[in-house]
């Protein structure tokens, strides 16, 4: 154990945070994610949910500022409800960085940027569409 170091963030996802460089992404993946599938990298999050994690990452890690949208959600299946988690990431997001900026992008082009991701993040979130891209920048 470590001081400070939140206890939900195992010793492989502070090896990959720290291992990430600007503009590489990481997926904090939903439990019905194609996580395994698509993953370059593949962390393990199991029994855990995407609020506290997100929270205790943004914590550390910096937001890409040199970008327009340092976050990505999954966008919603045209017919479904927007889903109520991203209201509790917005709100856990600006408590970390008030200009950050989020966008929302097709089901299939997410997937494409997951597979393009430093890593992906597999929690046991059952919240549909909480699928989540972190941007990585710099410590100023």
């Amino acid at each position: 154990m470590l001081k400070t170091i939140p206890k939900n963030l195992s010793p492989d996802l502070l090896k990959t945070l720290m291992e990430m460089g600007h503009g590489d992404e990481i997926v904090i993946a939903d439990g019905n994610f194609p996580s395994a599938s698509n993953a370059k990298r593949l962390i393990r999050a199991t029994g855990l949910d995407i609020p506290p994690l997100l929270s205790d990452i943004l914590t550390l890690f910096p937001l890409d500022t040199y970008v327009p949208h340092s976050i990505t959600f999954m966008q919603v299946v045209e017919g479904d409800p927007t889903p109520t988690i991203w209201n509790t990431y917005t709100q856990i997001i600006s408590t970390h960085d008030t200009q950050a900026k989020i966008e929302k992008i097709d089901r299939f082009e997410f997937y494409e940027r997951a597979r393009n991701a430093y890593a992906i993040l597999a929690t046991s979130e059952s919240a549909l569409y909480a699928n989540i891209i972190l941007k990585k920048g710099v410590v100023k």
